[in-house]
């Protein structure tokens, strides 16, 4: 029975050509499914990584804004403090101003910026760096402080104008880190006279600094422009003074005005987002920069989110399509189990009645298209009536079907086909095969069926056997198809007529 469906599927090019389609389009299903859940995944990591790149623009922004706002407060503040000094060494230039009395002459020598929060003293220092005035009292303090940097660098150099110091701990104030502002003195002839300090307590920049927030691992810097580091947030008191010219950071530093980078910190080594500007009036850098981590902290929230629902719905549309595709190719097995049992006979396996019409019409008009022959088979069981009276019907439909398998594997092209006349008779369409080779695979049936040997006791011969009609329609005759059924049907009248079990010609 296999034998004869996979023939017989092969005898249908059209049925066979939709299985074919019918494979394609479930095929198609899952990879427009996957094809469509990859686009909205690549749209979805699109607009995703759209957003790190809006969040890195509005941490440097935000970085911009803060830096600027504490480089105009630095600056504010040191104007005050330069115009303050600048008034000291104009007042040590006056006669009059150095001729009145010590508690007039620091009034009118010191304004009321020498009491401002921050500001440590504000001295005038001799040439030998001994404390000659100080605006703290009308005694001055004991000190002195020549082999500080802020003093020999007035003494040495002239044209050093307003000079800012590295960090220092305050002999004055108990160790207090301080920087000072300091500017030089000189006689009339040129020579140095001594220098004019404020001192400005460091706390001023760790206040200033603490109000700018940053997120838990931003860094707020001031340096020299001499890789000295000024203050830091956050603050550890062993970075301050620190030469870090050295470090990566700082070469981005002096490399322009002012710019943004991403780098990791020497000091800590956490990544962060640069902003730098130099002071364009003082030897300093202001540095601000948030730690990326800080930065992406909500972005990577929502893309954890948003990418893992996103990555489940593609996911989920694919499986849909994996399911929809099985669902329409059970549907298109089923239609096609369907169209086959439609196109077969349910017992013996071969074509039914319908389609070996079908099989006709096509190979009659191939034979005269091509002008070749085609040879028909009309096998007929022999005394079949009397067997089913005898044996009963099942015994009569198992024996149709060992019969119908006879047939299928006696018929070894893949053109050749078989059907189910109607009860016991059967036809074999056999194209381009004359009557020779259509007598010969007649006998080859014939003794097959005989060579069961499946009891029939009102047989003449003791077993199931079979006569068989051949007929050839050759392209010469002017007959149609219903002529060679005749002549086939004719030809297994005579078959019977003569003693059956035997094959006779038309």
């Amino acid at each position: 029975m296999e034998t004869v469906q996979k023939k017989n599927a092969g005898l249908l090019p059209s049925f066979a050509g939709r299985l074919w389609g019918g494979r394609l389009a479930p095929q198609a299903i899952i990879w427009g499914g996957i094809f469509i859940a990859l686009v909205m995944v690549a749209l979805c990591a699109t607009v995703l990584y759209q957003g790190r790149l809006d969040a890195m623009d509005r941490a440097r922004d935000t970085s911009r804004n803060l830096a600027l706002i504490a480089e105009r407060d630095i600056e504010r503040n040191f104007e005050l403090y330069a115009l303050s000094l600048q008034a000291v060494v104009d007042g040590m230039r006056d006669p009059e101003v150095l001729a009145l009395p010590p508690h007039l002459r620091r009034q009118v020598l010191f304004d009321r910026a020498a009491t401002a929060k921050y500001l440590g003293s504000l001295l005038v220092l001799d040439a030998s760096g001994n404390i000659v005035i100080d605006s703290g009292g009308d005694t001055p303090r004991k000190g002195n402080f020549a082999d500080r940097k802020y003093f020999t660098i007035q003494r040495d150099h002239p044209d050093a104008g307003l000079y800012i110091s590295d960090p220092f701990h305050s002999r004055l104030r108990g160790g207090s880190p301080s920087i000072a502002l300091s500017r030089r003195l000189s006689h009339p002839d040129g020579s140095f006279a001594g220098i004019v300090l404020i001192a400005i307590n460091l706390e001023y920049f760790h206040t200033l600094f603490a109000g700018l927030s940053l997120g838990p691992h931003g860094s707020v810097a001031l340096i020299g422009q001499d890789g000295i580091m000024v203050m830091r947030q956050p603050y550890d008191v062993r970075i301050i003074g620190r030469d870090i010219s050295k470090a990566s950071t700082f070469r981005h530093f002096r490399s322009a005005p002012e710019g943004s980078f991403s780098d990791t910190a020497s000091i800590d080594g956490v990544r962060r987002l640069y902003l730098f500007r130099n002071f364009p009036d003082l030897p300093l850098i202001i540095m601000v920069a948030e730690a990326e981590q800080d930065i992406y902290a909500a972005w990577r929230q929502r893309a954890m989110t948003i990418g893992s629902l996103m990555v489940a719905f593609g996911l989920g549309f694919v499986a849909l399509s994996f399911l929809l595709s099985a669902q329409l190719r059970r549907r298109m097995r089923a239609e096609s189990e369907l169209e086959l049992l439609a196109r077969t006979d349910g017992l013996t396996g071969l074509n039914n009645r319908r389609t070996l019409g079908e099989i006709l019409d096509q190979e009659w008009r191939r034979a005269r298209r091509t002008r070749s022959m085609f040879s028909l088979l009309f096998v007929d069981i022999d005394r079949f009536k009397a067997y089913n009276d005898t044996y009963g019907h099942q015994a009569g439909d198992d024996a149709l079907a060992a019969v119908a398998r006879c047939i299928g594997e006696n018929i070894r092209r893949p053109a050749d086909s078989a059907a189910r006349y109607g009860g016991e008779e059967f036809v074999v369409v056999l194209p381009d095969t004359p009557p020779a080779g259509a007598a010969l695979v007649a006998e080859q049936i014939r003794a097959a069926i005989s060579e069961l040997a499946i009891e029939h006791a009102g047989s003449e011969y003791g077993r199931v056997t079979a006569s068989i009609g051949t007929a050839c329609w050759a392209p010469e005759q002017d007959s149609d198809v219903s002529a060679v059924i005749k002549a086939a049907d004719q030809a297994l009248y005579n078959a019977k007529a003569t003693g059956r079990n035997r094959v006779s010609p038309f």
